[in-house]
């Protein structure tokens, strides 16, 4: 497959590091079965039992190293519609091959078994796409929001000047002022006419 050659090894880390991750694939199955396949492959002859002799090999694998990647290879090719369901796992194996089993029969067994499945995965939205998406909803709900006309408090403005509130406060006061004075001097007028009233003496009759 030559379709392996069109990314780099940086941009093959990094989609399987994807899809380890997330457990969701957005590409061409086509392509991505033939990075996956190329990578595996890689991985595989990684292993100190490729270099073996094919007796060594026998022994170790109970099947010649070519045979062996050969019969993982087509167990992945033999997935058309789409990658298996295990994806995300061989993904995760694939990055770490090494670390996780420290022999080729292992490896190749955990291999094996991820890819024995016949259920798939469907073709998820491509992340960036999703993103982009998401931030011009963003900024569309953003524009939709009027501007609020309260103010702290709950106060309501009423659009007069603050100068002509205050006047009119003023004015108030000094008519309650006036208001206090006239009442003093209707109580003085009462009392003085009722003491007047008291003092005057009796008329004879």
């Amino acid at each position: 497959m030559a379709n392996q050659q069109e990314i780099s090894m940086e941009e093959r880390m990094r989609l399987l590091e994807a899809i380890a991750a997330t457990g969701k694939f957005w590409h061409d199955w086509d392509k991505l079965k033939s990075i996956l396949s190329f990578h595996l492959k890689q991985v595989l002859e990684d292993y100190p039992e490729a270099k073996m002799t094919n007796e060594l090999q026998i022994s170790s694998l109970g099947e010649p190293f070519p045979d062996l990647a050969k019969r993982l290879d087509d167990a992945l090719i033999s997935f058309v519609d789409g990658p298996p369901f295990t994806l995300q796992r061989l993904c995760e194996i694939l990055l770490d091959a090494r670390n996780i089993y420290s022999k080729l029969s292992k490896l190749a067994l955990a291999l094996e078994k991820n890819l024995l499945v016949t259920s798939t995965l469907t073709i998820s939205a491509d992340p960036s796409t999703t993103m982009l998406k998401a931030a011009e909803a963003d900024t569309e709900a953003e524009g939709s929001q009027q501007p609020s006309n309260s103010v702290p408090n709950g106060i309501t403005p009423t659009g007069q000047d603050p100068d002509e509130i205050m006047g009119e406060v003023e004015g108030a006061e000094v008519v309650d002022d006036g208001m206090s004075i006239d009442m003093e001097t209707l109580e003085e007028m009462v009392r003085s006419e009722t003491n007047s009233t008291i003092a005057e003496p009796p008329g004879d009759s």
